[in-house]
This record gives C-alpha cells, sequence and structure tokens, in this order.
C-alpha cells in the first residue's frame, strides 16, 4: 500500500491501516525518539512520545502530503521535533529529590530560611561529586529512569550503578553533616 493511499484510509479512519502504520513504523520512531531521549528521561517518555506521534498522525492526516515526501520520512520528522521539545521541557522542569530534599535547578522560592541553607548546601555538595555519579543521581532521582535503563544507557551492569548510587548518596549525606 502506497503513501497516498494509506493517507487516504486513515482519513476515512480507517483503524485497521492506521494499525498497520503503527505496526511499520512504530520501531524506526523508538529509535529516533529514544536517540534523543535515553540519556535524560525514562523509557516511559520515549513511549509517550511515540504515541503522540502517531496521535497526531490520526487527529491530522491532512498535514501529510505525500507529493512532498514519504511517510516514513515526515513521522521521523515528527517524533525527532517532539523529542527535541519533550526533551527540552525535561530540562526545564528538572529537580532532584533526595531524601526529601527537593532541589530546582533554574529558581529557588523557598520560604523557609532553613530549607533554603539546605538546599544550598545540597547544591555545593552535588557540585563535588564526580560527573559520574551526579549524571546517575540526575538520571535516578531526576528523571526517573529505572537502573536497567541507566545501565543500558551507560554501558554497565545493573548492580553496578545500584553501587553507586548508594555510594552517591553515602558521600552526599556525610557531606550534608559535615
Amino acid at each position: 500500500m502506497n503513501d497516498t493511499k494509506i493517507r487516504s484510509e486513515i482519513l476515512k479512519r480507517n483503524e485497521k491501516v492506521f494499525t498497520m502504520v503503527v505496526d511499520k513504523y512504530a520501531k524506526l520512531l523508538w529509535k529516533i525518539t529514544a536517540a534523543i531521549l535515553i540519556n535524560s528521561s525514562s523509557a516511559c517518555e520515549v513511549e509517550e512520545c511515540v504515541a503522540d506521534v502517531f496521535i497526531y498522525l490520526w487527529e491530522h492526516p491532512e498535514k501529510y502530503d505525500p507529493d512532498k515526501g514519504k511517510l516514513s520520512s515526515w513521522l521521523s520528522m515528527l517524533a525527532r521535533s517532539r523529542a527535541i521539545d519533550r526533551f527540552r521541557k525535561l530540562r526545564k522542569e528538572k529537580e532532584i529529590f533526595l531524601d526529601g530534599v527537593v532541589m530546582k535547578e533554574e529558581a529557588f522560592e523557598v520560604s523557609d530560611r532553613g530549607e533554603n541553607e539546605q538546599v544550598e548546601k545540597l547544591r555545593e555538595c552535588l557540585q563535588k561529586l564526580g560527573d559520574e555519579e551526579r549524571n546517575i543521581l540526575m538520571r535516578r532521582f531526576c528523571y526517573d529512569q529505572k537502573v536497567s535503563e541507566i545501565a543500558l544507557a551507560l554501558e554497565m551492569k545493573p548492580k553496578q550503578v545500584e553501587n553507586r548510587i548508594y555510594n552517591a548518596k553515602a558521600k552526599l549525606r556525610k557531606m550534608m553533616e559535615d
């Protein structure tokens, strides 16, 4: 089935053709989206981004013009754009949750002076950690990545990631007490 026929069938709300498109292109869109988001978010974010692309196709099939290019290229471009937008959004919203202390990367709006001092001290302590430790903590507690996802992204064994998280948290606790 060619791209023009696919577009016309989706315009007619043919769910069977739409399902065929999802099955055919899901893996491609996953790879494109994951390449952008995997270092900063969880697999759920990647999955949600891919789903958004297919929802957009279902709701706006008229936006795709077969005369301008292939459906795979259009979906790929859409996935890439959505993933970049999501990446930027995540970067703006990121927060680190460590043992009940919330540290926002952008601006601190802490009303209690004691909390503000604690947040500032946490920030200083995080900066003292090595890049790898900080990266792992960010992935785990900021982006809610699973240990297995972090291990895959950093080419480590899951047990190594768990040990690094444990050790980094222990270092932070010790630095916070001093």
